[in-house]
């Protein structure tokens, strides 16, 4: 069977990652397109979820890639009309809400799919593997990039629930839940907000494994020039690093892996996996960190942002 989809929210994300994803996954066409600002041409385009729930056009799962804030409405309302759910990251503006939809989703017996495109990338799945061999020493995250390169005139994401830096930040945490072979928590965070913004625009966590091993991560929205995406693990072994967002791998001082990016392919290929199934995926750890760095962050007061 083929999943007919419809896309909510048609803006950067939408188009530069998920059209072209859907174009070349098998199992899965676009149907419908629910958007305030967009239309798409040739496909039927709607203002918003509820007018295309109630437009009779055939849906069997919708895709949300609207900022997390009014999310969990979107979703419920897919989930209690019957359609599959696949959310773009970050999955929702708060822990409870989230659970709620994993909730609702089991009672209805529907798919609910959480997407973190990072743990996609073409070095995760060989440096999970290659660490559960290896004995982890410390590690070293460094996620720094130009938030009016990737983000511009994007106001809701310094707005609350639109998690700031931690938009970009919980794409690493999410690659190193991912390649951890044991979990991690939060003991201590300095976060950096702008005198006119309510989200941060960098932060400095510290966290520590179930044995004792040392993580520390930092994030910073203010960088120009090249870009920063590294997750260094030191391992009894030698190094293993991660750069380029996940998408190269670097062990002993030798580069193993460079891959083309299929890392939305890969979500829209597991997501009809998952219907087929009749699973879920509700892995919200990275959520959880981020939400605990807000719950431990020290507030730092940073010179104003302007876009």
């Amino acid at each position: 069977m083929t999943i007919r989809l419809a896309i909510v929210g048609l803006g950067k994300i939408a188009r530069d990652q998920h059209l072209q994803a859907i174009e070349a996954t098998d199992g899965i066409d676009l149907v419908a397109v629910a958007s305030r600002n967009a239309t798409l041409e040739g496909v039927p385009s709607f203002n918003d979820i509820g007018e295309l729930l109630s437009s009779g056009v055939a849906v069997d799962a919708v895709s949300l890639c609207t900022p997390p804030q009014g999310r969990f409405a979107q979703a419920k309302a897919a989930l209690d009309a019957g359609k599959h759910v696949m959310l773009e990251k970050p999955p929702g503006a708060t822990i409870a809400e989230v659970r709620a939809l994993e909730a609702l989703s089991k009672e209805s017996g529907l798919t609910l799919y959480k997407t973190w495109h990072s743990r996609e990338a073409s070095a995760v799945a060989p440096a999970r593997k290659l660490l559960s061999e290896r004995h982890i020493v410390s590690v070293t995250v460094e996620w720094k990039e130009d938030v009016r390169h990737w983000h511009p005139g994007q106001a809701w994401i310094w707005e609350p629930g639109g998690l700031g830096v931690f938009d970009p930040g919980i794409n690493a945490l999410s690659i190193v839940t991912k390649i951890m072979p044991e979990s991690f928590h939060l003991t201590a965070a300095d976060l950096f907000f702008p005198a006119n913004r309510a989200a941060p625009i960098a932060a400095n966590l510290s966290f520590e494994s179930e044995s004792g091993i040392p993580l520390k991560a930092e994030f910073d929205w203010r960088q120009t020039g090249p870009q920063t995406w590294d997750i260094r693990v030191e391992t009894e072994e030698g190094p293993v690093v991660l750069t380029h967002g996940g998408s190269r791998l670097v062990v002993d001082g030798e580069e193993r892996l460079v891959d083309e990016d299929r890392e939305y392919r890969n979500l829209y290929r597991n997501f009809v996996s998952l219907v087929a199934e009749g699973r879920s995926d509700t892995d919200f750890s990275p959520l959880v960190h981020v939400a605990d760095a807000f719950m431990l962050g020290r507030r730092h007061v940073v010179e104003a942002f302007e876009d």
